[in-house]
């Protein structure tokens, strides 16, 4: 599985976070931070908006780093995504995600390919 799959399968190269901080994009962390504010009701301004990934080194936004409850867990499990949690089918935190973007189980499920 490529790196840049986040522990719960979203694929962070399309991550509009991911995006603006590696072509040092302004404008699009601004429209980032103003839609992400938005949809949590929270206080997300332009500076916020850097990540390289969830699973990869570097900065992560905070929400990522420090408030995403599937990153959390993998971690304490010890897992490298979600994909290799037995509790995959039954998880409610990540079957949010997986009902809302389904490709998502198609990343996860990749998780023991040999091209990690």
């Amino acid at each position: 599985m490529k790196k840049m799959i986040a522990y719960c399968g979203l694929d962070c190269e399309k991550c509009d976070a991911y995006l603006a901080t590696i072509n040092d994009d302004n404008a699009l962390r601004e429209k980032t931070a103003k839609l992400w504010a938005e949809m949590n009701n929270a206080p997300i301004l332009p500076e916020h908006i850097n990540c390289l990934g969830c699973r990869a080194d570097g900065v992560k936004t905070y929400y990522c780093e420090s408030l995403c409850g599937v990153r959390q867990c993998a971690l304490k499990k010890g897992v490298e995504t979600c994909g290799d949690c037995p509790e995959l089918e039954t998880c409610p935190t990540v079957g949010e995600i997986i009902s809302n973007v389904p490709e998502v189980l198609e990343n996860l499920k990749g998780t023991n390919r040999a091209d990690k």
